[in-house]
Protein backbone atom coordinates (compact mmCIF):
# COMPACT_ATOMS: atom_id res chain seq x y z
CA UNK A 1 0.00 0.00 0.00
CA UNK A 2 1.44 3.33 -1.09
CA UNK A 3 1.25 6.71 0.58
CA UNK A 4 -2.25 8.15 0.32
CA UNK A 5 -3.87 4.85 -0.74
CA UNK A 6 -7.06 3.56 0.84
CA UNK A 7 -6.43 1.61 4.03
CA UNK A 8 -8.13 -1.73 4.61
CA UNK A 9 -10.63 -0.07 6.96
CA UNK A 10 -11.46 2.66 4.43
CA UNK A 11 -11.79 0.13 1.62
CA UNK A 12 -14.17 -1.96 3.73
CA UNK A 13 -16.42 1.11 4.14
CA UNK A 14 -16.44 1.91 0.43
CA UNK A 15 -16.47 -1.52 -1.21
CA UNK A 16 -20.16 -2.45 -0.55
CA UNK A 17 -21.34 0.59 -2.50
CA UNK A 18 -19.22 0.16 -5.65
CA UNK A 19 -20.61 -0.99 -9.04
CA UNK A 20 -20.16 -4.71 -9.61
CA UNK A 21 -19.64 -4.87 -13.38
CA UNK A 22 -18.94 -2.86 -16.47
CA UNK A 23 -20.95 -2.47 -19.65
CA UNK A 24 -22.27 -5.26 -21.90
CA UNK A 25 -21.56 -8.01 -19.41
CA UNK A 26 -17.92 -7.05 -18.97
CA UNK A 27 -16.22 -6.71 -15.60
CA UNK A 28 -14.43 -3.69 -14.22
CA UNK A 29 -10.75 -4.01 -13.42
CA UNK A 30 -9.63 -3.76 -9.81
CA UNK A 31 -11.69 -0.97 -8.29
CA UNK A 32 -9.25 -0.50 -5.45
CA UNK A 33 -6.22 -0.02 -7.67
CA UNK A 34 -8.06 2.40 -9.97
CA UNK A 35 -9.49 4.45 -7.10
CA UNK A 36 -6.04 4.64 -5.53
CA UNK A 37 -4.79 5.99 -8.86
CA UNK A 38 -7.54 8.61 -8.86
CA UNK A 39 -6.65 9.58 -5.29
CA UNK A 40 -2.97 9.85 -6.23
CA UNK A 41 -3.83 12.30 -8.98
CA UNK A 42 -6.15 14.20 -6.59
CA UNK A 43 -3.43 14.56 -4.00
CA UNK A 44 -0.54 15.45 -6.30
CA UNK A 45 -2.24 17.17 -9.23
CA UNK A 46 -0.07 15.36 -11.79
CA UNK A 47 -1.32 14.94 -15.39
CA UNK A 48 -3.20 11.70 -15.90
CA UNK A 49 -0.52 10.46 -18.30
CA UNK A 50 2.08 10.73 -15.54
CA UNK A 51 0.39 8.30 -13.14
CA UNK A 52 2.82 5.67 -11.78
CA UNK A 53 2.65 2.26 -13.45
CA UNK A 54 1.47 0.57 -10.24
CA UNK A 55 -2.02 1.94 -10.90
CA UNK A 56 -2.25 0.32 -14.33
CA UNK A 57 -2.95 2.12 -17.61
CA UNK A 58 -3.48 5.82 -17.04
CA UNK A 59 -6.33 5.89 -19.57
CA UNK A 60 -8.24 3.25 -17.59
CA UNK A 61 -7.96 5.37 -14.44
CA UNK A 62 -8.96 8.57 -16.23
CA UNK A 63 -11.87 7.02 -18.14
CA UNK A 64 -13.36 5.51 -15.01
CA UNK A 65 -13.16 8.84 -13.19
CA UNK A 66 -14.70 10.65 -16.16
CA UNK A 67 -17.46 8.06 -16.63
CA UNK A 68 -18.34 7.96 -12.93
CA UNK A 69 -18.40 11.77 -12.85
CA UNK A 70 -20.76 11.82 -15.84
CA UNK A 71 -23.26 9.13 -14.85
CA UNK A 72 -23.56 10.13 -11.18
CA UNK A 73 -21.69 7.17 -9.69
CA UNK A 74 -19.53 9.43 -7.53
CA UNK A 75 -22.69 11.21 -6.34
CA UNK A 76 -24.27 7.89 -5.36
CA UNK A 77 -21.12 6.79 -3.54
CA UNK A 78 -21.01 10.12 -1.69
CA UNK A 79 -24.66 9.74 -0.70
CA UNK A 80 -24.06 6.17 0.52
CA UNK A 81 -21.02 7.22 2.57
CA UNK A 82 -23.05 10.06 4.13
CA UNK A 83 -25.90 7.66 4.95
CA UNK A 84 -23.47 5.30 6.69
CA UNK A 85 -21.91 8.18 8.62
CA UNK A 86 -25.33 9.44 9.72
CA UNK A 87 -26.41 5.98 10.86
CA UNK A 88 -23.24 5.73 12.94
CA UNK A 89 -23.81 9.19 14.45
CA UNK A 90 -20.74 10.70 12.80
CA UNK A 91 -22.51 13.75 11.31
CA UNK A 92 -22.71 16.77 13.59
CA UNK A 93 -26.06 18.32 12.66
CA UNK A 94 -25.96 20.83 15.52
CA UNK A 95 -24.23 23.39 13.29
CA UNK A 96 -24.02 23.40 9.51
CA UNK A 97 -22.28 26.33 7.82
CA UNK A 98 -22.25 27.50 4.22
CA UNK A 99 -19.31 29.11 2.47
CA UNK A 100 -17.50 29.21 -0.86
CA UNK A 101 -13.95 29.21 -2.12
CA UNK A 102 -12.40 30.26 -5.41
CA UNK A 103 -10.11 27.88 -7.29
CA UNK A 104 -7.65 29.19 -9.84
CA UNK A 105 -8.10 27.44 -13.16
CA UNK A 106 -4.96 26.13 -14.84
CA UNK A 107 -4.46 26.97 -18.50
CA UNK A 108 -5.24 23.32 -19.29
CA UNK A 109 -8.75 23.82 -17.87
CA UNK A 110 -9.65 26.16 -20.73
CA UNK A 111 -10.53 25.20 -24.28
CA UNK A 112 -13.32 22.67 -23.80
CA UNK A 113 -15.30 21.94 -26.95
CA UNK A 114 -18.46 23.97 -27.58
CA UNK A 115 -20.49 20.87 -28.39
CA UNK A 116 -22.20 19.50 -25.24
CA UNK A 117 -20.75 16.16 -24.09
CA UNK A 118 -22.91 13.04 -24.13
CA UNK A 119 -22.92 9.95 -21.98
CA UNK A 120 -21.82 6.81 -23.87
CA UNK A 121 -24.94 5.18 -25.29
CA UNK A 122 -27.18 7.94 -23.93
CA UNK A 123 -28.82 10.96 -25.50
CA UNK A 124 -28.52 13.29 -22.54
CA UNK A 125 -25.58 15.26 -21.19
CA UNK A 126 -23.73 14.38 -17.94
CA UNK A 127 -25.69 15.12 -14.80
CA UNK A 128 -23.46 17.98 -13.62
CA UNK A 129 -22.75 19.47 -17.05
CA UNK A 130 -22.75 23.27 -17.31
CA UNK A 131 -22.81 25.16 -20.57
CA UNK A 132 -20.38 27.72 -19.10
CA UNK A 133 -18.17 24.86 -17.80
CA UNK A 134 -18.08 26.60 -14.41
CA UNK A 135 -15.33 28.99 -15.53
CA UNK A 136 -15.42 32.73 -14.93
CA UNK A 137 -12.98 35.40 -16.03
CA UNK A 138 -11.62 38.07 -13.69
CA UNK A 139 -8.49 40.19 -13.36
CA UNK A 140 -6.61 37.15 -12.14
CA UNK A 141 -7.68 35.03 -15.10
CA UNK A 142 -10.00 32.03 -15.20
CA UNK A 143 -11.47 31.01 -11.86
CA UNK A 144 -13.99 28.49 -10.57
CA UNK A 145 -15.94 28.62 -7.31
CA UNK A 146 -16.94 25.78 -5.00
CA UNK A 147 -20.02 26.42 -2.85
CA UNK A 148 -20.57 23.97 -0.03
CA UNK A 149 -22.29 23.25 3.25
CA UNK A 150 -20.09 21.69 5.92
CA UNK A 151 -21.18 19.94 9.10
CA UNK A 152 -19.75 20.52 12.56
CA UNK A 153 -17.24 17.70 12.16
CA UNK A 154 -15.48 19.67 9.42
CA UNK A 155 -16.57 17.57 6.45
CA UNK A 156 -18.65 18.60 3.42
CA UNK A 157 -22.30 17.63 3.05
CA UNK A 158 -23.11 19.12 -0.37
CA UNK A 159 -21.20 20.75 -3.22
CA UNK A 160 -22.00 23.15 -6.03
CA UNK A 161 -19.70 24.39 -8.82
CA UNK A 162 -20.16 27.83 -10.42
CA UNK A 163 -18.01 30.35 -12.31
CA UNK A 164 -15.64 32.25 -10.06
CA UNK A 165 -17.38 35.64 -10.34
CA UNK A 166 -20.77 34.39 -9.15
CA UNK A 167 -21.95 35.76 -5.80
CA UNK A 168 -22.55 33.72 -2.66
CA UNK A 169 -26.02 34.92 -1.60
CA UNK A 170 -27.88 33.60 -4.69
CA UNK A 171 -26.34 30.15 -4.14
CA UNK A 172 -27.50 29.61 -0.55
CA UNK A 173 -30.89 28.22 -1.56
CA UNK A 174 -29.50 25.86 -4.28
CA UNK A 175 -26.94 24.60 -1.76
CA UNK A 176 -29.51 24.01 0.99
CA UNK A 177 -31.85 22.27 -1.46
CA UNK A 178 -29.10 19.69 -2.01
CA UNK A 179 -28.83 18.77 1.68
CA UNK A 180 -30.46 15.35 1.62
CA UNK A 181 -28.89 12.57 3.69
CA UNK A 182 -30.69 9.24 3.36
CA UNK A 183 -31.44 7.00 6.33
CA UNK A 184 -30.29 3.39 6.11
CA UNK A 185 -33.36 2.11 7.98
CA UNK A 186 -35.74 3.88 5.59
CA UNK A 187 -37.87 6.92 6.18
CA UNK A 188 -37.54 10.48 5.00
CA UNK A 189 -33.98 11.76 4.43
CA UNK A 190 -32.48 14.34 6.75
CA UNK A 191 -32.65 17.77 5.10
CA UNK A 192 -32.58 20.30 7.94
CA UNK A 193 -29.67 21.09 10.27
CA UNK A 194 -30.11 22.14 13.85
CA UNK A 195 -28.58 25.52 13.06
CA UNK A 196 -27.16 27.23 9.98
CA UNK A 197 -24.26 29.66 9.92
CA UNK A 198 -22.98 31.95 7.19
CA UNK A 199 -21.01 35.15 6.75
CA UNK A 200 -22.31 38.56 5.61
CA UNK A 201 -22.23 37.52 1.97
CA UNK A 202 -25.30 35.32 2.57
CA UNK A 203 -27.41 38.05 4.17
CA UNK A 204 -30.48 38.88 2.07
CA UNK A 205 -34.22 39.10 2.66
CA UNK A 206 -34.81 36.28 0.22
CA UNK A 207 -32.44 33.93 2.05
CA UNK A 208 -33.85 34.79 5.47
CA UNK A 209 -37.42 34.25 4.26
CA UNK A 210 -36.43 30.88 2.83
CA UNK A 211 -34.79 29.77 6.10
CA UNK A 212 -37.74 30.97 8.20
CA UNK A 213 -40.16 29.16 5.90
CA UNK A 214 -38.22 25.93 6.40
CA UNK A 215 -37.93 26.62 10.15
CA UNK A 216 -34.14 26.55 10.07
CA UNK A 217 -32.54 28.58 12.83
CA UNK A 218 -29.66 30.63 11.44
CA UNK A 219 -26.92 33.03 12.40
CA UNK A 220 -25.98 35.35 9.54
CA UNK A 221 -24.64 38.84 10.35
CA UNK A 222 -26.35 41.80 8.73
CA UNK A 223 -24.08 44.15 6.72
CA UNK A 224 -24.06 47.84 7.65
CA UNK A 225 -25.73 48.96 4.42
CA UNK A 226 -28.61 46.50 4.85
CA UNK A 227 -29.03 47.56 8.46
CA UNK A 228 -29.08 51.23 7.45
CA UNK A 229 -31.66 50.59 4.71
CA UNK A 230 -33.87 48.68 7.12
CA UNK A 231 -33.71 51.46 9.70
CA UNK A 232 -34.40 54.06 7.02
CA UNK A 233 -37.66 52.30 6.11
CA UNK A 234 -38.84 52.43 9.70
CA UNK A 235 -41.57 49.98 10.64
CA UNK A 236 -41.73 48.75 7.05
CA UNK A 237 -38.13 47.59 7.26
CA UNK A 238 -38.98 44.73 9.57
CA UNK A 239 -37.34 43.53 12.74
CA UNK A 240 -33.55 43.36 13.20
CA UNK A 241 -31.92 40.04 12.34
CA UNK A 242 -30.92 38.08 15.42
CA UNK A 243 -27.22 37.44 15.91
CA UNK A 244 -25.40 35.28 18.45
CA UNK A 245 -21.65 35.88 18.63
CA UNK A 246 -21.03 32.62 20.49
CA UNK A 247 -22.71 30.50 17.82
CA UNK A 248 -21.07 32.50 15.03
CA UNK A 249 -17.63 31.47 16.31
CA UNK A 250 -18.34 27.97 15.00
CA UNK A 251 -18.33 29.27 11.44
CA UNK A 252 -14.61 28.52 11.36
CA UNK A 253 -15.58 24.86 10.97
CA UNK A 254 -16.62 25.33 7.33
CA UNK A 255 -13.42 27.28 6.64
CA UNK A 256 -11.42 24.36 8.01
CA UNK A 257 -13.50 22.05 5.82
CA UNK A 258 -12.44 24.10 2.79
CA UNK A 259 -8.80 23.89 3.91
CA UNK A 260 -9.12 20.09 4.09
CA UNK A 261 -10.60 19.95 0.57
CA UNK A 262 -7.88 22.20 -0.81
CA UNK A 263 -5.17 19.95 0.59
CA UNK A 264 -5.91 17.99 -2.60
CA UNK A 265 -3.96 19.84 -5.28
CA UNK A 266 -6.36 18.87 -8.05
CA UNK A 267 -9.07 20.70 -6.06
CA UNK A 268 -7.03 23.77 -5.07
CA UNK A 269 -6.14 24.26 -8.76
CA UNK A 270 -8.61 23.19 -11.40
CA UNK A 271 -7.03 21.17 -14.20
CA UNK A 272 -10.23 19.60 -15.60
CA UNK A 273 -11.73 21.15 -18.73
CA UNK A 274 -15.27 19.97 -18.11
CA UNK A 275 -17.28 21.21 -15.12
CA UNK A 276 -18.80 17.78 -14.49
CA UNK A 277 -15.34 16.17 -14.28
CA UNK A 278 -14.15 18.84 -11.83
CA UNK A 279 -17.32 18.31 -9.81
CA UNK A 280 -16.42 14.61 -9.69
CA UNK A 281 -12.90 15.55 -8.58
CA UNK A 282 -14.23 17.58 -5.64
CA UNK A 283 -16.74 14.82 -4.81
CA UNK A 284 -13.97 12.20 -4.67
CA UNK A 285 -12.02 14.46 -2.29
CA UNK A 286 -15.13 14.76 -0.10
CA UNK A 287 -15.61 10.99 -0.06
CA UNK A 288 -11.96 10.60 0.95
CA UNK A 289 -12.44 12.95 3.91
CA UNK A 290 -15.45 10.95 5.12
CA UNK A 291 -13.66 7.61 4.75
CA UNK A 292 -10.73 8.66 6.88
CA UNK A 293 -10.60 7.37 10.42
CA UNK A 294 -11.59 9.79 13.14
CA UNK A 295 -8.60 11.96 14.11
CA UNK A 296 -7.33 11.72 17.67
CA UNK A 297 -9.28 13.92 20.04
CA UNK A 298 -12.10 14.61 17.57
CA UNK A 299 -15.67 14.27 18.78
CA UNK A 300 -18.84 13.79 16.78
Amino acid sequence: MGRGDLTNEEWARLKPHLPTSGQRGGRWGSHRRVINGILFRQRTGVPWRDLPARFGRWKTVYERHRRWSADGTWDRLFAAVLADADAEGRIDWSMVSVDSTSCRAHQHAAGAGKKPPRLPGKRHAPLQHRSDEGLGRSRGGLTCKIHLAGEGGRRPLVLLITPGQWGDAPQLIPVMERVRVARRDGGRPRTRPGHLGGDKAYSSRRNRRYLRRRQIKHTIPEPKNQRANRQHEGSRGGRPAGFDKTIYKRRNEVERTINALKSFRAVATRFDKRAYVFYGTVTVASIRLWLRSRPTGETW
